[in-house]
């Protein structure tokens, strides 16, 4: 299998455990759902694992892989606020909690990138 066929692959891989990891453990998802959202955070928690569930089964087939590429990127893109505030809110942590939390925010990009990448990889297929 080339790299081409594994990248989407991984990429819902990915997805799927943490989608997995927000029901199995949602506690510290929640902590991490931005106050202004309405509703409860575990409601945030539990959509948004659904939605990486969802975006895995999209990438791995390939004839919604395109679209399901598409919205990874836009579903990492809106998480970002997320990211935010758990890295304001880790700022008083140890160290090497503190750099976890502000190490993820430049990491959204190389996600979002792949998933891009992953959608111009399917052009010209069906």
């Amino acid at each position: 299998m080339s790299r081409s066929e594994r990248s989407p692959l991984l990429l819902a891989g990915l997805l799927a455990v943490a989608g997995a990891a927000h029901f199995a453990s949602p506690r510290p998802f929640d902590a991490i759902v931005p106050q202004a959202l309405p509703g409860t955070p575990r409601a945030w928690t539990y959509a948004s694992g659904a939605a990486e569930l969802a975006l895995a089964a999209g990438l791995a087939l390939p004839r919604t892989r395109r679209g399901a590429a598409l919205a990874t990127a836009a579903f990492f893109a809106g998480v970002f606020p997320a990211n935010v505030k758990m890295a304001l809110d880790w700022r008083d942590r140890p160290a090497p909690q503190k750099a976890a939390a502000f190490a993820r925010l430049p990491l959204q990009v190389p996600l979002v990138l792949w998933a891009r990448g992953v959608a111009a990889g399917t052009e010209g297929q069906s």
